[in-house]
């Protein structure tokens, strides 16, 4: 079973960039997609990007593209979100999940196992 750890939340102002980060413990990780969601106060969780066991191929929701980055290092077994131009409407609390399969998902329900989240505060 692999464990994720998420860190670097915090609070910023608008136009800020924060990096998060999803250290994965197993040698699983590597051979697994893995995503980046989140969640609102009183709103749904959902999907901001995801990425492919190699990396070669990522996912963005519209809301994020041209502003967020996710890779992943398979040798650090590290996943990460680079947020850029950060906007009030992107506070939430972060989660990264990983999947079995080496293929990404935009469905929430494709991905088994969840990290326990950190809070990102965008204010204006």
């Amino acid at each position: 079973q692999v464990r994720l750890v998420e860190s670097g939340g915090g609070s910023v102002q608008a136009g800020d960039s924060l990096r998060l980060s999803c250290a994965a413990s197993g040698s699983a990780f590597r051979t697994n997609a893995m995503g980046w969601f989140r969640q609102a106060p009183g709103k749904d969780r959902e999907v901001v990007a995801a990425i492919s066991y190699s990396g070669g191929s990522t996912y963005y929701d519209d809301s994020v593209k041209g502003r967020f980055t996710i890779s992943r290092d398979n040798a650090k077994n590290t996943v990460y979100l680079q947020m850029t131009i950060l906007k009030p409407e992107d506070t939430a609390v972060y989660y990264c999940a990983g999947r079995t399969s080496g293929y990404y998902s935009s469905s929430l329900n494709a991905y088994s196992y969840w990290g326990q989240g950190t809070q990102v505060t965008v204010s204006s």
